[in-house]
């Protein structure tokens, strides 16, 4: 079992109509067992960013408290936030600055940015940026979230309809990986609000 199977995920972002949806599954495990049905694997770094962390939970953990450490430090220095762009360049750096002893960790980055243009992208442990106009998916269920994707996207969807999309997607999903699942956690956000909501899923 590969290092980042060891604690179960699946991450996806999805984009649609100067929106994005964000979702992730809820279980923390321990290989076949699972210790807890209510993991935060989604973080707001503002309003308009967030980040997933896939992979390790240690290193997640880890790597969130960096991110939000050096994303302070810029709004201290340019007193403004973070455009998506410019923090999934930072996230790819503080990754390959680590490339001889990685964080076990596949982010998810989905933000807005300039003219509420929605940007998507994924990186692998060291770094190694892929961008996306449509969808992007990570963790132990990425290949049949990649499946599922392909078949429900749609471009320019409104924001109803992106969390209808993005969390039958995950659901499907998670139900064909026996790492990852007990439910879901989903952010949508547009130019002007947030809303999150949790999902149930099945409970084995």
């Amino acid at each position: 079992m590969s290092i980042f199977e060891y604690n179960g995920s699946a991450l996806v972002a999805m984009v649609g109509k100067n929106c994005f949806a964000i979702a992730s599954d809820r279980r923390l495990g321990v290989q076949l067992q699972t210790i807890a049905t209510d993991f935060k694997r989604i973080h707001k770094i503002h309003d308009r960013l967030f980040v997933g962390l896939s992979g390790l939970a240690t290193d997640a953990q880890t790597l969130y408290q960096r991110l939000v450490f050096r994303h302070k430090l810029y709004q201290l220095r340019e007193e403004r936030d973070m455009k998506p762009e410019t923090f999934a360049s930072l996230v790819s750096a503080i990754l390959y600055e680590k490339r001889f002893g990685p964080y076990f960790c596949q982010p998810v980055i989905a933000g807005l940015g300039d003219e509420d243009k929605p940007f998507i992208c994924t990186m692998d442990s060291i770094g190694a940026k892929e961008l996306a106009k449509d969808f992007v998916v990570a963790g132990t269920a990425s290949e049949s979230l990649y499946g599922a994707c392909e078949a429900m996207f749609k471009p320019d969807m409104e924001p109803e309809e992106l969390f209808e999309t993005v969390s039958q997607a995950l659901l499907a999903s998670v139900d064909r990986d026996c790492l990852s699942g007990w439910g879901g956690h989903v952010y949508v956000v547009t130019p002007t609000e947030i809303k999150e909501r949790f999902l149930k899923g099945r409970m084995d």
